[in-house]
């Protein structure tokens, strides 16, 4: 594919800006998770190294962001790179779903009076 035939950048333009947004919006909401929470069946090593590659893994699509914007939709990435990315959201969608379901069975073991 030529990035430079506009028919190409355009629908660069329109599956990867979106995406990145996506990326961007999921990596906050899990390092919300890991800023706020006690998060009991990671330890502390896996907690601080997880919240590290999303620290990075921010910087790295608002980077790309930038790109794309500079070139006019001429700049993409590499898959690698973006499969990197979705396996870290996949990482944190599983870890996000197991703690909310470990709260939820918290809150269902308190009796009300």
């Amino acid at each position: 594919m030529s990035l430079t035939d506009p028919s190409n950048r355009e629908i660069l333009k329109t599956v990867l800006e979106p995406l990145l947004e996506d990326f961007l919006y999921w990596f906050s909401r899990s390092r919300d998770l890991l800023e706020s929470e006690t998060i009991e069946f990671l330890s502390s090593e896996e907690h601080a190294a997880l919240l590290a590659q999303l620290q990075n893994a921010q910087k790295e699509v608002h980077t790309a962001q930038i790109l794309c914007k500079a070139t006019n939709g001429q700049a993409g990435i590499e898959t690698k790179t973006m499969m990197h990315w979705h396996n870290l959201v996949t990482q944190c969608w599983k870890i996000s779903s197991k703690w909310r379901s470990q709260q939820n069975k918290q809150y269902r073991g308190i009796q009300f009076e």
